[in-house]
């Protein structure tokens, strides 16, 4: 099979596999090259596959959508994280949210700025009646 990982800046990942595991809201599951053509929507979580080479891999997905088609495995989500191991993965996944922590707390200044201008607006309209 030959999977690709899709993330809305960048492919991720494209290259054969021997076997896709991942998480769907009612659980894991794997799939194989002659598995039935599927869809399933992924939730957060660990996603590993098994390259040519025997090897098992990891990553870290968020929301997902999956699709087997033929012998080709698509994967869309909007963020991942790729590791090594189980353990570089969780390294790489608390560097990733501190990053998000930042970012949301960057957000959150701006959107109550910009709150408290509105208000001071609409308190300027109000007084000139």
């Amino acid at each position: 099979m030959k999977l690709k990982i899709l993330l809305p800046s960048e492919v991720l990942l494209e290259e054969p596999v021997n076997q896709v595991t991942a998480e769907a809201e009612n659980g894991f599951f794997s799939i194989l090259p002659r598995h039935i053509d599927f869809v399933s929507a992924l939730v957060p979580g660990i996603f590993s596959y098994v390259d040519s080479e025997g090897e098992e891999r990891f990553l870290a997905l968020d929301d997902g959508i999956l699709v087997k088609q033929g012998d080709r495995v698509y994967v869309s989500a909007a963020r991942a994280v790729t590791g090594e191991s189980l353990e570089e993965l969780e390294d790489a996944v608390e560097n990733e949210l501190k990053v998000l922590d930042e970012s949301e707390k960057k957000s959150r200044a701006v959107m109550s700025r910009l709150e408290v201008d509105t208000l001071r607006r609409f308190s300027r309209l109000g007084g000139e009646r």
